[in-house]
């Protein structure tokens, strides 16, 4: 084979390839991501649990904070190149795969070079130990390993063969967590982190490599990184955007809320994306090169986003209104967990982003991947202006309450990114959006008068779990019809499937 030849086949629409595959494999690919990695989700939760408890918030910020250092430096280790490979209608090269795979490993090379020089700036900032600096180390060398796992990953997404790209993130899953709550449980403290995330880049990379072997090379083809940049610069910008808003702000938090303030932060924000990272995230791996490759089929198209934000939401809306509603008596029945009961206010606040991200950001994912990136960079440069505009400020004023008021702020704002999308794809926002928001109202208020009425106790969480599930289905079995159970069979027979 030689450098220009295709690796792959095509998953256009073609003879060979019909839609209807691409439909199926998308199909397919959602259910296997959401059904095959949910029980692993849920250990993930509850491994997050217990570190809440093991650890103190101090150290959950630190945590946090290194995090948030680390991811804003790792983009910077990419040009966007990797997104414009998925993205590209046609066969890609191997040409192509190596000129993207040789500039990534020479960003990461800097990127990983720039951390060791600023380390002893960055410790006396944010007064990390020995601890935090072998963290900031572990986080480093896990960027590098990640970069390692680049093209197999891109070469399955293309694919939509996610079934095999999800047993890497299984393995990483299970691994991190036993890891972090074994050590964590022992009283490692920071350190439970950073022998975590040296553990979980080492299975992921051995992994991703037996499922999908690919001979790394150094190779560097100007035509083909002029042609893949045309889509990755504009992509990366808005990664930037992204990154400046979310790890940037967070870091710059640290400065003003300290260590502890970022554990509460960090915590409410944790569960209140929970229910994003449970449902949400698979979805949009699959939905990128799907929609990609659906592009100029606006029928197909219009109602393949009206059933996958129907989707996220069905999932995402009762399940952050349910967490909320049960956070209070967590609390207070979770031995040593009281100490996380000032993030309580942070959780609700915040929570009001996962409620419109469960929309909005599989319509950014949409426009990006029918090449309306200059429209979701203009979103997120009014959504960067806006937190940076909001969190600091109430921050200063209010402390971690403010900042969380801040970000619920710019959560609302993407009412404004809804209309801009429905321009250009005209979904159906009642059937997407609107009935499982009713669903969730009537399961929400029915939970809120029984829960008045109940003592604090493990009991009755489980009455209200077990309510909250039947009332939720019932409702909306009522709003939507049966056509609900047909499209539940599919799944089911999607995850256990074999073709």
């Amino acid at each position: 084979m030689t450098e220009t030849e295709p690796i792959e086949e095509h998953l256009d629409p073609t003879p060979e390839v019909t839609l209807e595959v691409v439909k199926q494999r998308a199909i397919r690919g959602v259910a296997v991501l959401t059904g095959r990695t949910f029980i692993l989700s849920v250990l993930s939760l509850v491994a997050t649990g217990f570190l809440t408890v093991f650890l103190n918030p101090s150290e959950f910020g630190v945590f946090w904070i290194i995090s948030a250092i680390v991811n804003f430096l790792a983009y910077f280790s990419d040009v966007g190149l990797a997104a414009a490979l998925i993205q590209k209608k046609e066969a890609v090269s191997e040409g192509e795969l190596r000129t993207t795979f040789t500039i990534q490993q020479f960003l990461v090379l800097n990127i990983l070079l720039i951390l060791f020089v600023a380390t002893p700036y960055l410790s006396h900032y944010y007064q990390l130990t020995e601890e935090g600096k072998f963290l900031l180390y572990a986080l480093g060398l896990s960027l590098f390993l990640s970069s390692l796992k680049t093209i197999p990953s891109v070469l399955l997404e293309r694919e939509l063969d996610f079934t095999k790209l999800v047993f890497p993130q299984v393995l990483e899953n299970l691994f991190y967590n036993v890891v972090a709550v074994t050590l964590a449980w022992k009283g490692f403290g920071v350190t439970s982190f950073t022998y975590a995330v040296v553990i979980r880049g080492l299975v992921g990379l051995v992994a991703i490599y037996l499922l999908k072997p690919w001979i790394p090379g150094i190779a560097f083809d100007r035509k083909a990184l002029k042609k893949l940049l045309s889509f990755g610069v504009p992509y990366q910008a808005n990664s930037l955007l992204a990154t400046i808003k979310d790890d940037g702000m967070t870091a710059f938090l640290g400065g003003i809320l300290g260590a502890s303030g970022i554990g509460l932060l960090g915590w409410a924000q944790k569960w209140a994306y929970m229910p994003l990272r449970l449902f949400m995230d698979h979805v949009l791996k699959v939905t990128f090169p799907a929609f990609s490759r659906m592009q100029g089929k606006t029928k197909h198209l219009t109602r393949a986003v009206t059933r996958s934000i129907f989707f996220v939401s069905f999932l995402v809306f009762p399940t952050t209104a349910g967490l909320l509603i049960l956070a209070p008596i967590l609390i207070d029945i979770i031995p040593r967990y009281e100490k996380w009961e000032p993030a309580l206010i942070p959780l609700a606040f915040i929570s009001i982003n996962t409620f419109f991200a469960a929309a909005t950001t599989q319509l950014t994912n949409l426009l990006n991947a029918i090449g309306k990136i200059k429209t979701t960079f203009k979103l997120m440069i009014m959504w960067t202006v806006l937190t940076w505009l909001f969190v600091p400020g109430l921050a200063l004023k209010y402390g971690v309450n403010g900042a969380a008021f801040g970000y619920s702020l710019v959560g609302i704002s993407s009412l404004f990114a809804m209309f801009i999308a429905y321009k250009v794809v005209k979904f159906n926002v009642f059937d997407s959006i609107i009935r499982p928001l009713l669903g969730t109202l009537a399961m929400s208020i029915v939970l809120i008068l029984v829960r008045s009425v109940l003592p604090f106790s493990v009991m009755s969480v489980w009455i209200l779990v077990g309510m909250g599930a039947i009332i939720y289905v019932t409702s909306m079995y009522a709003i939507v019809g049966s056509s609900i159970l047909a499209d539940a069979k599919k799944g089911i027979k999607a995850i256990f499937s074999r073709g």
